[in-house]
């Protein structure tokens, strides 16, 4: 582990791999499980065995992330995000056997105490609301709200909500690129 930043509270299980100029903090514990680049583990996070986290993940304290979950590069998770991997989990029945995949594509942002139900896929730079409860796939670029979850707006790469006219174009002002907005789907013009 080059480079790499270790809190003394934290535990690192034999096995893990940390990735270059990555750093875990106050109370964590990561177990057998793949830490990308650049990640910033927050306080009293805990990473289960088989996690994969991209390069620059970024997870904000008192999250639990379990086996199954994947995250891709440029992923936020906020403070207090709930993650499942058991559909329906009962203590006197073991499921390990039963674990379902989580997918966070590339750039998606998870807003503080969301849940994600297990099994889903929250595509590209989608944006999940603060408190925000996912039981089903979201659309890349996606702004998701409420209990359970509903598409409220689009956003941008950089996080802000795009306002489409009749033409379904629109340009992010922050970035100047392209959105078209074809088919209930967001696409980048190249």
């Amino acid at each position: 582990m080059n480079d790499v930043f270790i809190h003394e509270t934290a535990i690192v299980e034999n096995g893990a791999t940390i990735g270059n100029h990555s750093k875990i903090w106050h109370f964590c514990h990561v177990m057998q499980a793949q830490i990308g680049e650049k990640c910033n583990l927050g306080q009293n996070v805990f990473v289960a065995n088989n996690v994969v986290l991209g390069n620059n993940v970024k997870v904000q304290n008192n999250v639990s992330i379990y086996e199954g979950v994947c995250c891709e590069d440029d992923v936020f998770i906020g403070p207090s995000v709930v993650f499942t991997n058991v559909i329906n989990p009962r203590s006197f029945i073991e499921r390990k056997n039963e674990y379902r995949k989580t997918l966070i594509k590339k750039g998606a942002s998870i807003g503080a105490n969301a849940t994600i139900v297990c099994g889903v896929t929250i595509g590209e730079y989608a944006f999940i609301g603060a408190g925000a409860v996912i039981t089903k796939d979201v659309l890349p670029f996606a702004l998701m709200k409420g209990n359970p979850a509903r598409q409220d707006a689009w956003v941008c790469r950089c996080g802000n909500k795009l306002q489409f006219g009749n033409q379904h174009k629109t340009v992010c002002p922050i970035e100047q690129t392209e959105y078209i907005l074809e088919d209930h789907r967001i696409y980048i013009k190249a």
